[in-house]
């Protein structure tokens, strides 16, 4: 059985994020286990500058009640990818396409203990102007602010 790795803060899951599950699970092929790291509030906080809007508890049930997830996990409190990496033992690390930085450290810690490791970086699935947890809070104030 392939495992397939990937992660993310799934503050508003919205089309990007199904899509980004459907696909990290599909490069594993068809008896793939897809463990999903969801980000920890203060991670969060320190990555993007501000508190999600659902706690980390919630969300990472929310990701894990998707059909496609086999396990969703919270992230250590330190960002710390090698840890994740022994611990779950991936064959693929699918990295989003807004997560530079996860895949540099996940390259680094695939070269440096030398794994059988593939990391693959997706694409960018859904409308523009919805791609992002970010961009549907604005466009939820900005519909609020306009009803008045």
């Amino acid at each position: 059985m392939t495992t397939v790795l990937t992660s993310g803060a799934f503050d508003l899951i919205h089309y990007g994020h199904i899509r980004l599950l459907e696909e990290a699970k599909r490069l594993g092929g068809p008896d793939a286990r897809l463990v999903v790291i969801v980000a920890r509030d203060e991670t969060v906080r320190k990555l993007k500058g501000r508190m999600p809007v659902i706690p980390e508890d919630q969300r990472r049930a929310v990701v894990e009640a998707l059909k496609m997830v086999d396990e969703a996990l919270l992230g250590y409190e330190a960002l710390d990818m090698a840890s994740v990496i022994e611990a779950i033992k991936p064959d693929i690390i699918a990295v989003g396409h807004d997560q530079d930085d996860i895949e540099e450290m996940a390259r680094k810690v695939v070269l440096l203990k030398s794994l059988d490791t593939r990391v693959v970086k997706m694409g960018k699935f859904g409308q523009s102007d919805l791609d992002s947890s970010s961009k549907i809070k604005r466009k939820i104030v900005e519909d609020l602010r306009s009803d008045y």
